[in-house]
Formats: structure tokens, C-alpha cells, sequence
């Protein structure tokens, strides 16, 4: 293991600062002492405009690029070219404009998602191209999988420190309740309460409820970003997860009790499961830099749905 980074000493550029997983590490960065943050707004700055990136990375020590346009099922079928579009330029062109303005770390955040349909249990990074990955989510997957592509290249030719993390789906205080974007823990919580508040005695889920998937709670991502940040500085793509996989409808019916909907479940099988089964094997993130998701599941759950409750309904 190479000796850590000095955080407090680099100006560090974090993309997506304002997102779900962005607030977190912000945070986090400053609790760990990080002076020379910079986060520039979507608004102001879109990362698909080749001059923007260029002026962002200017003067950056590290670049941890996290912003995307990104969402659950729903979202990846509605806008596969967006979605592969906006990835794949906006992660090519800061790449690219971080190696020029001689960045000297660029963290590239890429997903489950990059991984085959069929992926052995659990996912190793080297299945990483087994194959073709779900196609409702491929066009998001592989314009995130290029960036892999696109760091090996650059580190082999240039020398570029750039690093390709694999996380799993994210959950926890400020995540995402978007109808229209949410993935299935935030989704399940809103339907859940919004059948509560309109007296609803049954609410629909998507799919079959036989898929499984993993989920990593935010501030542990976090950490896990920050220690390969410090700590990791090798080709090969990294898994970040808590090692565990729990179906669709243990997920539902976990959800359910906790927030007390009594009502009966209707699994809509004309809808896609997306991929069969998700769980990583996480022995190469303790083992390069240390990383161990702390989070209890059920815990993590709890601090959403109480997030939620403070947040959207008013409750102390």
C-alpha cells in the first residue's frame, strides 16, 4: 500500500457535490480536514460542454467525479441515449481535460451496472467483461464501463493516476424520492406512505420480486471513495459494497412493516425485474485499501425512513 495522500494539502474538484452521494462526501472531505474544495453547480457548470471541463479542472490536484444522469428502471428505459450520452461525454471529456491540466489523481466513479446480465455470484471485478450487461440499464453501464476503458488507456500511455470504483445502489438520509428517478429503496418508502396518506389498502410493485440487489449506505460509499482517494492508485476496477444480496420481496416486505403499511401487495410482472441477481465480492476494496461497509442494513433503512418522515412529512 502506498503511503496516503494528504487530503488537506490538495484542491480537490468533486462533480455531482450536490447529489445524493455528493452532499455525503462533501462532508465527509471536510470532516477529514479538506481545506481546498471546489464544487461547481450543474446549473452553472454542465460537465457536457467540453471549455466547462476544462476550466473545472484547472489548478485541481484530484478530481472525484461523481455527477451523472442516473436513475432507477423506469428512467434507464425512457432515456437509454441520454443516458449513454450525457455519461460517456461528460467522464471522457474531464479525463481527458484533467490528464492536460496534469491532474495528479482522477477517481472515476462507474457502477453495478457495468456488470454482465449474468455475472457469478459474487460479482469479482474480473468477470468485469463477461458479457453484456441488463439491457434496461446497458446504455448507462457501458458509457460508465468506457471510463474504465478510458483510465487504463490514459495510465498506460501517460501515466495518469486514475482509479475506476464499482458501487453498489446507494440508500440513506437524502436520497433520492423522485417518482420519476429513484431507485427501488426511496421508491418503496414514497409508495408506501402515499398509500397510507390516500387510504390506499394496496400498492403496486414492479416485477416478480424474485431479483436481488445489494445496497451500500451512503456514508459508508463515502468513506470508501475517500479511503481509494488516499490510498489506491492501481489499474484495476475496485468493488465498493457490503457484500450481501436480499430479493426484491424481502426488501418489500421489510419496508412495509417498518413503515406499518398493513395493505396487500400487488407484484406487477408486466414490468422487468432488471438483473437477476446482484452481490459483490468486496475483499479486494479491504484488502487494497482498507475499506469495510459498517452500516447495519436494517439500521441504515431506519435513519431513511425517519429522514423521509422529517423531511416530506413533517414529522419530529
Amino acid at each position: 500500500m502506498d503511503k496516503p495522500i494528504d487530503i488537506t494539502k490538495k484542491k480537490i474538484l468533486v462533480t455531482g457535490a450536490s447529489g445524493f452521494l455528493g452532499s455525503h462526501l462533501v462532508r465527509k472531505l471536510k470532516e477529514k480536514g479538506a481545506k481546498h474544495l471546489f464544487i461547481p453547480g450543474s446549473k452553472e457548470f454542465d460537465l457536457r460542454n467540453l471549455d466547462v471541463c476544462k476550466k473545472v479542472v484547472k489548478g485541481m490536484d484530484i478530481v472525484i467525479h461523481l455527477a451523472g444522469f442516473v436513475g432507477g428502471i423506469g428512467l434507464n428505459r425512457e432515456y437509454p441515449g441520454q443516458m449513454f450520452y450525457d455519461n460517456i461525454r461528460m467522464g471522457i471529456f474531464l479525463i481527458d481535460e484533467a490528464r492536460k491540466a496534469n491532474v495528479k489523481k482522477f477517481v472515476a466513479m462507474g457502477s453495478i451496472c457495468c456488470y454482465p446480465n449474468y455475472t457469478p455470484v459474487p460479482f469479482k471485478e474480473e468477470n468485469l467483461w463477461g458479457g453484456y450487461p441488463e439491457v434496461t440499464n446497458a446504455p448507462y453501464g457501458l458509457a460508465k464501463k468506457m471510463l474504465l476503458v478510458q483510465s487504463q488507456a490514459y495510465r498506460q500511455q501517460y501515466g495518469f493516476n486514475s482509479i475506476f470504483l464499482l458501487p453498489v445502489n446507494m440508500y440513506g438520509q437524502g436520497d433520492n424520492f423522485d417518482p420519476e428517478s429513484s431507485h427501488v429503496i426511496p421508491a418503496l418508502i414514497k409508495k408506501f406512505y402515499d398509500a397510507k396518506q390516500n387510504n390506499k389498502n394496496e400498492v403496486v410493485i414492479w416485477g416478480t420480486g424474485k431479483a436481488t440487489r445489494e445496497f451500500l449506505y451512503v456514508e459508508d460509499a463515502a468513506e470508501g471513495i475517500i479511503l481509494a482517494t488516499e490510498r489506491y492508485n492501481k489499474p484495476e476496477p475496485v468493488n465498493l459494497g457490503a457484500g450481501f444480496e436480499i430479493s426484491i420481496k424481502d426488501l418489500t416486505l421489510l419496508i412495509a412493516k417498518m413503515v406499518n403499511f398493513k395493505g396487500k401487495l400487488v407484484w406487477d410482472k408486466s414490468k422487468p425485474d432488471g438483473q437477476p441477481r446482484r452481490k459483490l465480492d468486496v475483499s479486494m476494496a479491504k484488502k487494497e485499501f482498507g475499506f469495510i461497509a459498517k452500516e447495519n442494513f436494517e439500521e441504515g433503512l431506519k435513519k431513511e425512513i425517519s429522514w423521509y418522515e422529517q423531511n416530506f412529512l413533517g414529522k419530529k
